[in-house]
């Protein structure tokens, strides 16, 4: 499939996530200043948070992703990157890598080779911000489910299933989208591996790659709980 379609899809299907939460939840802790946005994609967050106070660059591994960010978006540098390979990233007040993104890195040695760039890419102080989804959710909500939507210009059925490694899903996508000057629909197919980890192991590998204060949260909230584990989403909120 073409990423470029994919990008235009992917805006779609999100039009309806929360974006407004994930600014709040990270300017409760950060207000202003420079930003790095990791997995940026198509530019939503990353041009709120423009919008705000912040001077943000935003990362992606993508091209196509980051040329529909660029056509939607002013404000915003946009850097082509792999976040495992991050290089010449320095100085920043406040990394934020939202929407699960810290999910597709799927095994220990690249999250530690993550979190590593990450501290090198911050300035002394800097909060470095992400998500992830539970293993409850991946458990209870995710795994053996389909997911299906119908809009005028697009369809698709989204399947998930238990990957090989504990704690990881298989999503298989299917999108049928309309062209416009023939009104015949294309269809797309696409897979997609996550993984997400308790805790506990997130804590050791960004402790491990010198972050310290971790702050553990659930669900959008700021207020710290003892049973973080059986929210949907987590948030870990640490400093260089």
């Amino acid at each position: 499939m073409a990423y470029s379609k994919l990008a235009y899809i992917y805006d779609l299907l999100m039009d309806d996530a929360p974006y407004q939460e994930w600014q709040a939840f990270v300017e409760h802790f950060v207000k202003d200043g420079k930003m790095l946005d990791l997995g940026c994609g198509t530019g939503r967050l990353s041009d709120r948070f423009s919008r705000a106070d912040f001077t943000v660059t935003g990362v992606d591994f993508s091209e196509d992703m980051l040329a529909f960010a660029q056509s939607q978006t002013t404000g915003v540098q946009y850097i082509q990157q792999d976040i495992r390979e991050l290089e010449g990233m320095t100085d920043f007040d406040v990394v934020v890598s939202l929407c699960d993104v810290i999910n597709y890195i799927t095994n220990e040695n690249d999250l530690e080779k993550v979190f590593q760039n990450v501290r090198v890419s911050l300035k002394e102080g800097g909060k470095f911000i992400f998500d992830v989804h539970s293993l409850k959710h991946f458990e209870e909500d995710m795994i053996g489910e389909t997911f299906a939507e119908i809009y005028d210009d697009i369809s698709y059925v989204w399947f998930c299933e238990a990957g090989e490694a504990p704690g990881s899903v298989e999503h298989d996508l299917t999108f049928f989208l309309q062209d416009e000057e023939s009104g015949k629909y294309e269809r797309f197919d696409e897979q997609h591996s996550q993984r997400t980890f308790a805790v506990a192991i997130y804590q050791r590998l960004l402790e491990k790659a010198g972050f310290r204060d971790i702050q553990v949260y659930g669900d959008f909230s700021t207020e710290l709980i003892d049973d973080v584990e059986k929210s949907e989403r987590i948030f870990f909120v640490c400093s260089k």
